[in-house]
């Protein structure tokens, strides 16, 4: 984690690391996304590379969570300018071209499980063997240990 020089902009919760666990999510600092976790102790925030960032995506759409705070709930607007801010990022052709069906099929509002699949398909080839929660999960308990 690096110490915060600015506030976090559109701090949107994704969903809970279990029942009752801390809340993970996203938000935006100098027009980086960086990967977000509420705790009972304050919110973490810490840089997000674009599997960490496609990993919060995938656990939203695959229903793969626990409802986190109301108040900061990320919609599907939110989700859909999370993957359009990775379109932007993205070098590789191939996974451009992925990330941006992943983002109509937001856009045109198919199922949750759906979407998630056009995300899984973007995702790195040395990160496809970790699952999309665990991923998130190892990244909260460093998050968590460096605080």
């Amino acid at each position: 984690m690096e110490r915060a020089t600015a506030p976090l902009d559109a701090t949107r919760a994704v969903g809970r690391l279990g029942d009752g666990g801390p809340w993970i999510g996203f938000g935006y600092r100098a027009g980086a996304c960086r990967m977000v976790l509420g705790t009972a102790d304050g919110v973490l925030d810490s840089g997000a590379d674009a599997d960490l960032t496609l990993a919060l995506a995938i656990a939203h759409f695959a229903g793969a969570l626990e409802g986190g705070p109301p108040d900061f709930e990320a919609t599907q607007s939110d989700l859909s300018a999370l993957v359009s801010h990775l379109v932007r990022a993205e070098v590789d052709p191939v996974r451009r071209a992925l990330l941006g069906e992943a983002m109509d099929a937001i856009d045109d509002g198919l199922a949750g499980d759906a979407v998630a699949e056009k995300l899984e398909a973007a995702r790195s080839p040395r990160i496809d063997s970790v699952d999309a929660v665990e991923l998130l999960s190892m990244k909260a308990r460093e998050m968590v240990a460096g605080a």
